[in-house]
């Protein structure tokens, strides 16, 4: 029996066009129709790309970049370096500057394929800068682009259209026919595949390589659990850089032949899934919890009818998801009662969020707070927590079907071990530990030890029935004044159960207070909403974060927040932060982590007057307007003091599925 995760790439590509050669390989959506790329021709497209991308001078064992949005050509390029031996390095289509320049150097890429103007402007951009005396220099002598929208003026002898890029891949094939089958059948499964970079978090990101067994050998251990069919459909949206994406629209799509749909736009991303009708999704918690905002909105809006109804199918649907996730059933007079509840209030639910037909899908990147997880249970969602990293292709540990506690990652996935150390971090090992980082051989050999098991850096611990329950980052992991240990993330993700609570930053006692502290950025969606349902009119974000209602409101859904928690870790003080994080200042990554070191260090001024128990502090910010105007101010921000603050009598909790009381 052959190994499956012997294999590469471009090989299970051509077993398909030869296997299965007019079914739909992808669609994309374009213009408002689904344009389909039959498997025959996803290779056809391949084997052009690659015979020009040979054409360029790119050899076995080099890297190609690529930069942009999902669509068709982004993976055509990916598979078409593969079959000559080169790797790919995906770059978050949001990336500039100096991150940018830094993936671009330590890859040292040649050749870039870019999707778009706004792309190409920025590759542009970059070369024509004088770069730093610290930095490494560039390596780019061609960038091919796939959108010639806007760019039929350029004139930059760099530049070259992916087209053209395939019609001259045509005719060397037509020079060297046999070429390109001899260089796929070279390819060995432990070539770099592809190279993805790690969050950074807390530093510049580095760039992980991945094999293709790596990477199959995860396809192939996470079907054992969760079967993929070849009828099953995916809408790829998250960028391809993210190492989720390569796991389950690449790896497990090529290894079981899935058809991958690439919406529009990302405006029209939602409509698209409805369309499409997804079987298996996967998405950071990000994703989720704008779902869940999106739902509170949108029944927040409905009539009093349509609130009581999909409350009363609810609190049906959590009694049975609260059985199921524990492998029980529901009696017959339960399960019928279910099934009207389904069909009048939360299946409708699901089919506007485009989960109507979901089998499965996952959560991972970062905890998920349980009450998130109850929720899209509570709505027919099969949602589970899947735990890994870059460096093990994303899956180490996941949830099984009936057996989903909200509070833990599941159980190590078959061929993945998994122990605690004596310090408590987390370490494991399977066929899916990546080769290394590119270039830095001695930072892998930091996470790498000798028998091969990877040092994850977060700190967790096995529960009674072998889930492991993840606590933080290792080094994030506190103990309270009163000798409770605690995670940040755990408060921060209570925080943001809220659905007016976009962001929240927790930080230990300091000063002459005892109590957590928070940043807390509201959700300009859901707050502005409330405001509006309320008739309070404001201008900008920050004029809507310093609406003393707007304090009142988050104090409340704080103070609901801290009776979940111990006495010792409950958030005392807190700040609305006069603006939403973002990862072009490097608050956030592009997967949205918080960078807490820049944080600590960007808003110490804030920081420190909530642990000396200011009432007030001033901060220096530039407000942008609607229309497009800017001007220097200086803030005052309240600083809200929670120890004073009670939720008003005979005002109940609101429902979980509401924004409202």
């Amino acid at each position: 029996m052959s190994d499956p995760s012997a294999d590469t790439f471009p090989r299970l590509l051509a077993g398909l066009a030869a296997t299965r050669p007019d079914a739909v390989a992808m669609q994309e959506k374009l213009y408002g129709i689904w344009q389909p790329l039959t498997w025959s021709e996803y290779a056809q497209r391949v084997h052009a790309t690659a015979h020009g991308l040979a054409a360029l001078g790119v050899e076995r064992g080099e890297v190609i970049a690529v930069l942009g949005d999902n669509r068709p050509e982004w993976l055509i390029a990916e598979l078409a370096a593969q079959s000559i031996g080169a790797a790919v390095v995906g770059i978050y289509p949001t990336s500039i500057g100096e991150e940018l320049h830094h993936i671009l150097a330590t890859s040292r890429a040649r050749v870039v394929v870019a999707e778009d103007q706004e792309q190409v402007d920025k590759l542009l951009r970059l070369l024509a800068e004088e770069a730093p005396a610290d930095a490494a220099p560039l390596h780019i002598e061609r960038i091919v682009y796939y959108d010639p929208h806007g760019l039929e003026q350029y004139t930059d002898p760099v530049l070259m259209e992916f087209t053209d890029l395939e019609a001259t891949g045509v005719e060397r094939a037509v020079e060297l026919p046999h070429w390109l089958a001899g260089q796929v059948e070279q390819g060995d499964a432990d070539d770099i595949a592809i190279i993805c970079t790690t969050s950074g978090t807390t530093s510049k990101p580095k760039l992980a390589e991945l094999s293709h067994r790596n990477l199959l050998a995860m396809a192939e251990h996470l079907t054992s659990i969760d079967p993929v069919s070849t009828k099953d459909r995916y809408v790829s949206f998250l960028p391809f850089a993210w190492i989720g994406e390569q796991m389950l629209a690449v790896a497990c799509g090529l290894s079981h032949g899935l058809t991958i749909s690439f919406p529009e736009d990302a405006s029209t991303q939602r409509s698209d899934m409805r369309e499409i009708g997804p079987d298996l999704m996967f998405s950071p918690p990000r994703i989720w919890e704008s779902m869940l905002s999106e739902v509170q909105v949108r029944i927040d809006e409905s009539d009093w009818f349509k609130r009581r109804i999909f409350g009363w199918g609810y609190g049906v649907g959590d009694k049975v998801a609260a059985m199921r996730v524990s492998g029980r059933k529901p009696g017959p007079l339960l399960a019928l009662t279910h099934k009207v509840a389904d069909a009048v209030a939360t299946r409708p639910v699901r089919d506007q969020l485009g989960l109507a037909r979901i089998q499965r899908c996952y959560t991972g990147g970062a905890p998920l707070g349980p009450d998130v997880f109850r929720f899209f249970h509570a709505i027919g969602v099969n949602l589970k927590q899947i735990y890994g990293q870059t460096e093990i292709c994303g899956i180490a540990v996941l949830h099984r079907d009936d057996d989903v506690p909200f509070n833990t990652v599941g159980t190590p996935i078959p061929g993945t071990e998994l122990r605690i150390d004596e310090g408590g971090e987390v370490l494991l090992r399977s066929a899916s530990v990546f080769r290394g980082y590119h270039r830095q051989p001695e930072e892998t050999a930091k996470v790498v030890d000798a028998e091969g098991w990877l040092s994850t850096g977060d700190a967790g611990y096995l529960d009674d029935a072998g889930h492991l329950v993840i606590i933080d980052r290792a080094k994030d992991v506190l103990t309270a004044p009163d000798g409770t240990r605690y995670s940040s993330a755990f408060i921060e993700n209570k925080l943001k159960f809220s659905p007016y609570i976009e962001e929240a930053v927790v930080f230990a006692p300091s000063g002459e207070r005892q109590g957590m502290t928070a940043l807390i950025i509201i959700d300009p969606a859901t707050v502005g909403a409330w405001a509006e349902h309320e008739r309070l009119s404001y201008t900008t974000f920050t004029d809507l974060a310093a609406k003393p209602e707007v304090q009142e409101l988050v104090a409340e859904e704080a103070t609901r927040a801290n009776e979940d928690l111990p006495e010792g870790i409950r958030v005392e003080r807190f700040v609305l932060l006069h603006k939403q994080l973002d990862p072009d200042d490097d608050e956030i990554t592009r997967t949205r982590k918080v960078r807490r070191s820049v944080i600590a260090d960007r808003y110490g001024d804030i920081i420190a007057a909530l642990g000396r128990g200011d009432e007030q502090v001033s901060v220096r910010s530039r407000v942008t307007y609607q229309d497009g105007s800017s001007i220097d101010r200086e803030l005052e921000l309240t600083i809200f003091d929670l120890t004073t603050y009670s939720v008003p009598p005979g005002r109940g909790r609101r429902p979980v599925w509401s924004g409202r009381r």
